[in-house]
This record gives structure tokens, C-alpha cells and sequence, in this order.
């Protein structure tokens, strides 16, 4: 492809140019720049674009055809410039927005957006429960999301929970799932981290589980009709991402009476240059009772080898488990389009 014909594709289609399984990132000005994106994982030399002619510079990538993809361009100090041909930009979640695009094969669940007809919505209601020496502050945020069907309903805490509410929009998607009859319905209690503390919250925390066992399950049944985990125990789920979907196994494993549903996106089960997290442990262990564990990762994240390794550990031990790997990096967008699949098998509609 020659340089005009580079330069008419891209002002007139964005970038990158999509051709088949290929993306041709372009740049037009005079100074170079690199990517960087989840197909490295965000980690590691960006990638330089090469200078094709003056005031052209291109770099082209071979991805699945059904990936969706972040990228971030940036000049020879590493830092972020806008890609002024790309009008797609998604928030990273640490302060930044990452540029987007979607192979010929992607596209973005139509269950995160509101219906058009008049289906009926679920409540969300914000509320605060006291951490006392459970957690960093004096009080944590949790919304609960009520089906808008009558009860009693099962519990899922959702780690991150302000995230999942407005990022992936996991309350109009349960509406929707609801609606189409294909999970049964579900109560959500989507609980805020502590901030700087997440860390040390969510690696496999003992506070943690007792904040949720303590303070927040109680919340939830005060202002919810849920299904009695003491007479139907492990009714209740968990859902986390990231150091989130570590924790969400954690729970699982510590309390299958209560938590007897796992639902983990990117689980952070192993780190590069940390190890095994305990869970590896836990889960070698005589299991107390049975787990049903959902699973995934994008195939450009390192910690995709945790989730490969856990997966037979776990059902080594007796566990109902799913594992599943989609064309995606770690973020909000590639959890939202994927979540569903979880929830549909931990909860199917009756």
C-alpha cells in the first residue's frame, strides 16, 4: 500500500487500518512515536512506528479476528499522545484513557445497554456499613441492586463493586438477563474497595471475609429478600476481576457454605516475580464442599498461566469448574462482554 493511499485510509477509516487478521497503526506528523497495548500486556519496549515517507509513520500487528484491543500511542520521552485518528477512548481505570478498536470479528455485548422496550428495571439503592477493624476507614460504600421480580433471590458480592456498577454496567445487563430469561434472578451487593488498601484487601485478606461475612451479607439481608444460605448453603456468588478474581476464589474456598458460587475474571492467582498466591493451597486441599468455579482471561494477559494452572487443580479436587480464554487484554470493556457468560452458567434461569 503506498503512502497516499495510507494517508486516505486512515484520515477517511481511523486507525488503525483494519485488512483481514492485520492492524496498520498510522501516525501522521513529523516526530516519531511508539505503541504500547494489551497485546504485550502493557509491558515491556512500546513498539516504534516506522517512517514510511515524511510525515507518515506506521507499525502493522497480526491479531485474532475476534479480538478487541487498547493501545495507547506515545512520543520519545514515553509519554501518552493522543491518537487524533482514533476517537474511541475507554478510561484505564489509574487516571488515563486508553484508545480502542475492535477486529472484524468483535463486538460489544448488546446486554450492557438498555433495552428499548419497557422492560422492567431493578433498584439500585447506595448504602454504607461500618468496617470497624475490618478495613481501612470507618464505613465502606455498597449498592445493592434488587431483580425486578419478586424474591427470594441468591447474593452475589461483586468485588470492586462501584467499577462493575458504572464501567461494565452490571446492573442493566442483569435487567436484561433477567428479562430474556436466561439467568434466574440474582441480587447484587456490589461493595467498594479501600483505595490505596485494595492491595492488601484483596490478596487473600481474613478482614476481608469477615467484613463481608459480618457486615455487608447482613446488610444485604436486612434490605433485600434473600434465599436462607443456611438452609440452601452456597447459594450465594462472588464475582471479582483481577486481584478482585483472586479474592473471589479466596472467599469460595474459606466459605463454600455461604460462597458456593465463584465467578473470576483474570484471576490474579499468580504474579510475575511474586509466586502462588495461597489459593494454589487452598484448593490442593480436602475440599469441605463442593465449589461451582467460573473462569476466564484474555489470551494477552500474563496472568493467564495462573488461571491455566489452576484449572486442573481444581477440578483435581472435585470442584464444578469452566475455564475460559477471549481475545482481549485486562479491562472493564473485555469483563462486560464476557461476565454474562459467567452468570448465565453459575445461575441458569430454572
Amino acid at each position: 500500500m503506498d503512502a497516499e493511499t495510507l494517508k486516505t485510509r486512515a484520515r477517511k477509516q481511523g486507525s488503525p487500518i483494519i485488512d483481514g487478521d492485520t492492524a496498520t497503526f498510522v501516525w501522521l506528523g513529523r516526530r516519531p512515536v511508539s505503541v504500547a497495548g494489551d497485546f504485550q500486556d502493557w509491558a515491556g519496549e512500546p513498539l516504534p512506528l516506522e517512517q514510511v515517507s515524511p510525515g507518515l509513520w506506521t507499525r502493522t500487528l497480526t491479531f485474532p479476528r475476534d479480538a478487541y484491543v487498547e493501545y495507547a500511542l506515545l512520543d520519545a520521552r514515553g509519554r501518552r499522545v493522543k491518537d487524533p485518528l482514533n476517537r474511541h477512548l475507554t478510561s484505564n481505570g489509574v487516571g488515563a484513557f486508553n484508545h480502542s478498536f475492535s477486529m472484524p470479528g468483535h463486538s460489544h455485548t448488546p446486554l450492557a445497554r438498555r433495552l428499548r422496550d419497557p422492560s422492567p428495571r431493578g433498584r439500585v439503592t447506595r448504602h454504607k456499613v461500618e468496617t470497624s477493624e475490618l478495613a481501612v476507614g470507618t464505613s465502606r460504600e455498597v449498592f445493592l441492586y434488587e431483580p425486578p421480580v419478586a424474591g427470594p433471590y441468591p447474593l452475589m458480592v461483586v468485588l470492586d463493586g462501584p467499577d462493575y456498577l458504572r464501567r461494565a454496567n452490571l446492573p442493566t445487563l442483569m435487567d436484561n438477563l433477567i428479562h430474556e430469561q436466561r439467568i434466574r434472578p440474582v441480587a447484587l451487593a456490589m461493595v467498594a474497595n479501600g483505595g490505596p488498601a485494595r492491595t492488601v484487601e484483596y490478596t487473600c485478606s481474613e478482614a476481608t471475609l469477615a467484613l463481608l461475612l459480618q457486615k455487608v451479607l447482613p446488610l444485604a439481608k436486612e434490605k433485600l429478600r434473600l434465599i436462607d444460605e443456611r438452609r440452601r448453603p452456597g447459594i450465594h456468588g462472588v464475582l471479582g476481576a483481577s486481584l478482585g478474581g483472586l479474592m473471589a476464589l479466596y472467599l469460595g474456598l474459606r466459605a463454600p457454605h455461604v460462597f458456593g458460587r465463584v465467578l473470576s475474571q483474570s484471576g490474579a492467582f499468580a504474579i510475575p516475580d511474586h509466586g502462588d498466591f495461597v489459593v494454589f493451597d487452598l484448593a490442593r486441599a480436602a475440599r469441605s464442599r463442593r465449589l461451582s468455579v467460573w473462569m476466564d482471561c484474555g489470551i494477552f494477559e500474563r496472568l493467564i498461566d495462573g488461571n491455566q494452572r489452576m484449572l486442573p487443580v481444581l477440578k483435581q479436587a472435585g470442584h464444578r469448574v469452566h475455564y475460559r480464554e477471549y481475545p482481549a487484554g485486562h479491562n472493564y470493556p473485555a469483563w462486560r462482554d464476557d461476565v454474562w457468560r459467567g452468570l448465565e452458567w453459575l445461575y441458569p434461569h430454572r
